[in-house]
């Protein structure tokens, strides 16, 4: 188990690299050009700026979360052929600097959605928290002007839109379903996965969150049959997933202990975090301890021992505790207890063997 944090950079993180550099058995960063707009190549230059500097401090730098997807590929748009070169090269580039696995999504328009962000808990702390009632009686075009204002509301993907951006977007999408979708992440696939088996890198798409659709747009990778779809797509190693607890976990009928022991040997990038999950479809964000949430995260663990899983591992979104001031979910504090809790079933789980 290669465990990793992820990280914003220098200039967009409150966490240091100094600081994960103290977390016991973390050996590597998951990093992104996140100033880089979606489409445009990554340039050599920044790349080997980025891995210099995490090198620097005797991590690896061979995660990369996430190049993102345009949007014009979602939706099958004449100019994706373009893209998809674009993102060829950006793939070539980073396998320059040994760059071993690249996540992505194929969400339409934004990434997770939560309710609150700063949800509070009976213990002092805050989670990320999803009201499913609310995001059903929300317009979209409202919810923009509330995230341009800085609300409780976030939807990752939103905050550079413009209301006329995201309008034309809905409109696009109008003709989009899951079908459409399905075939427009074959077309992608196809193109791209091949290459990056020729440079060696492993493509992990991450799964839906949450994994059903909302505000009308189709989301497909939400569970075990999208991942037996996934792989009759292109049998090409650069085809793999990241499977994600967390975002699979949201959905109680997802039976993970399945997902994780007939898939992990085709996810080369696993986050691992802990979901309680209520009858309403609501959900909140907890401790990685398996006792409090809904996920059985010591039968994951186990699962990753019995097959000695040497591929890379971070914790997921933590709580907000101490009084710890971060990026919504992406604090050190929460974050490094859950790498403790997950070292620590990981080698009680090796010594029984």
């Amino acid at each position: 188990m290669n465990i990793t944090f992820r990280w914003y950079g220098r200039d967009n993180d409150t966490v240091s690299l100094a600081d994960v550099k103290q977390i016991p058995n973390v050996k590597g960063i998951v990093w992104a050009l996140h100033k880089t707009p979606v489409g445009e190549i990554w340039s050599k230059e920044e790349i080997q700026s980025e891995v210099a500097y995490i090198r620097s401090f005797d991590f690896h730098a061979e995660v990369v979360e996430s190049v993102n997807v345009h949007e014009s590929i979602k939706l099958g748009l004449p100019e994706r052929d373009r893209l998809i070169e674009n993102y060829k090269q950006t793939l070539l580039n980073l396998s320059e600097v040994g760059v071993k696995v690249v996540c992505y999504n194929f969400m339409p328009i934004f990434d997770w959605t939560r309710t609150s962000l700063f949800h509070p808990n009976e213990d002092g702390s805050t989670s990320l928290f999803f009201e499913a009632e609310k995001i059903k009686n929300i317009d979209p075009m409202a919810l923009l002007q509330e995230v341009k204002e800085n609300s409780h509301l976030t939807l990752p993907g939103w905050d550079h839109l413009s209301k006329e951006r995201l309008q034309i977007l809905f409109e696009q999408y109008k003709s989009i379903d899951e079908h459409k979708l399905w075939e427009n992440l074959a077309y992608f696939l196809n193109e791209v996965a091949p290459f990056a088996e020729k440079v060696g890198i492993h493509l992990g798409i991450h799964p839906d969150d949450p994994p059903w659709t909302i505000f009308g747009l189709p989301r497909i990778i939400t569970g075990y049959e999208s991942y037996m779809k996934l792989k009759q797509i292109t049998a090409s190693s650069g085809n793999q997933f990241t499977l994600c607890t967390g975002s699979l976990g949201a959905n109680p009928n997802n039976d993970l202990l399945s997902i994780f022991n007939d898939f992990i040997k085709d996810a080369p990038f696993l986050h691992l975090r802990n979901v309680k999950t209520f009858e309403n479809g609501d959900f909140i964000e907890t401790s990685h301890r398996t006792a409090d949430g809904s996920i059985d995260m010591a039968g994951i663990v186990k699962i990753l021992a019995e097959n000695n899983y040497s591929g890379y591992v971070r914790p997921d979104h933590g709580r907000h505790i101490w009084g710890e001031k971060s990026r919504a979910g992406y604090g050190l504090y929460d974050r490094a207890l859950g790498i403790m809790y997950l070292n620590g079933l990981w080698d009680a789980y090796m010594r029984n063997e």
